[in-house]
């Protein structure tokens, strides 16, 4: 890599943009950039250059000889780039709004990630995403490619089968739990060590060490738990969590509390909305915070935004490749032959060592055997959902709905997948192919 470093960020005019500026000037020492490149499409030119500006006014701050640019073009800011993050959402938050209210409409959980919803938003970013890969092929073959475009699995397993791209996906939660558990016994992050296993928005904490000490045992007796500000906090039932012997992360809830995180979404539908409406007004007070032209930090508001710290873990993955650290991370990787229970090129989350040559998966101490059948079978979902994106068959697309672990029938799954894909005609042309003329 190059003494200065090339980063381009595609999605850059994100409200979470400040926060990963932030983390580029903080640790600026260890990994010094000389061209920093927000890119955006054309629907998004507003909000890349209010909160371009606002990154501009940052690095002027900071006294750092950090060139910001601002572009449309995606092959510019991909050109001769070392690292590649991605923090979009196709279909912006219009189409989120689809994915949670249409599902809940048929008694189905509505989230972005999750069942129907990420479903429908890894079917419109699989194909984007590989079209961004054709680009770094091309244009920057040694980049690094860090994704936390959600679903973050899917979109990173897609990457991983159907192009050449070095790439890793990046998720919040590991790096949530890790920030409470230090919280919780008064210590800093650097000793306290989680393990993670299972899957993007599947996993489970199996074991807390804190200055050496195993705190598992004491942490399910206690009940404790963590979340965001995306999820409902409602709380675990204490013998359910105490029998698992591992804390689940808060998606999870999606899973093991399905009839009360659905009342949930069906009476915030009814009176204020679902989460992307919430985002939508939390974001518009954002963008009105980022225009003060006086304004040259990143606000603390924006930690009402959801998705807390995606970006201090894609600074610290970029720091750790960068200066070949070793460090241990929680990281999207494929599987290789950690989980025999799941195909070799199934993407996990889990536990890594990273190295300048990129992350290598460390085998957890143990996999509770309650929770492997539903890991499959989401991974099952999450395979079917890859193909269906890349084909746009139909019958793909239905057996994947099916086959996932939330969606109650057939006859639901095919109202569904009718009703969303026409929802989302103008994002999915291979679902919409013309008629052969004869």
């Amino acid at each position: 890599m190059a003494a200065g470093l090339k980063i381009a960020v595609i999605g850059g005019g994100s409200s979470y943009t400040p926060e990963i500026v932030e983390g580029f000037i903080r640790n600026y020492e260890q990994m010094p950039i000389r061209e920093l490149w927000f890119v955006d499409i054309e629907e998004g030119k507003h909000k890349l250059e209010i909160v371009g500006n606002l990154a501009k006014r940052m690095v002027k701050e900071s006294g750092l000889p950090i060139e910001v640019h601002l572009t449309l073009d995606r092959r510019q800011a991909i050109a001769g780039a070392d690292f590649v993050t991605t923090q979009m959402r196709v279909g912006l938050l219009a189409a989120r709004k689809q994915d949670e209210h249409i599902p809940i409409m048929h008694g189905v959980i509505g989230q972005e990630t999750t069942g129907p919803g990420g479903m429908l938003k890894a079917l419109r970013t699989v194909p984007v995403i590989l079209d961004i890969c054709r680009d770094i092929e091309e244009l920057a073959p040694n980049a690094w490619m860090l994704n936390f475009t959600n679903p973050a699995g899917i979109v990173t397993e897609a990457v991983a089968k159907h192009s050449k791209v070095k790439s890793v996906g990046l998720c919040n939660s590991p790096i949530n739990f890790q920030k409470f558990l230090a919280a919780e016994y008064g210590v800093s992050e650097k000793d306290v060590l989680a393990e993670f296993v299972g899957i993007n928005h599947l996993h489970w904490v199996t074991s807390a060490i804190v200055n050496g000490e195993e705190k598992m045992p004491e942490l399910l007796d206690g009940g404790k738990s963590y979340t965001a500000k995306n999820v409902p906090t409602f709380g675990w039932d204490a013998d359910f969590i105490r029998s698992l012997g591992a804390i689940p992360t808060y998606y999870l809830k999606y899973f093991y509390m399905t009839d009360t995180m659905l009342a949930d979404m069906k009476a915030s539908l009814e009176k204020d909305g679902t989460r992307a409406d919430v985002v939508s007004r939390v974001e518009q007070e954002l963008f009105e915070l980022y225009k003060d032209e006086n304004l040259a930090e990143k606000p603390k508001q924006l930690e009402q935004r959801g998705g807390a710290y995606y970006s201090e873990a894609a600074v610290n993955l970029m720091t750790s490749i960068y200066n070949d650290r070793h460090d241990i991370q929680t990281l999207n990787v494929s599987n290789g032959n950690i989980y025999d229970f799941l195909p070799a090129d199934a993407s996990i989350e889990i536990n890594c060592v990273v190295t300048g040559q990129g992350p290598i998966p460390l085998v957890p101490q143990k996999v509770p055997s309650h929770v492997k059948g539903l890991m499959h079978a989401v991974k099952v979902y999450e395979q079917l959902t890859i193909e269906a994106a890349i084909t746009g068959d139909r019958g793909i697309a239905l057996q994947a709905l099916v086959h996932h672990p939330l969606v109650p029938s057939v006859t639901v799954a095919k109202q569904l997948l009718d009703e969303m894909l026409e929802a989302n005609k103008k994002y999915l042309p291979t679902f919409f192919k013309p008629e052969a003329v004869l």
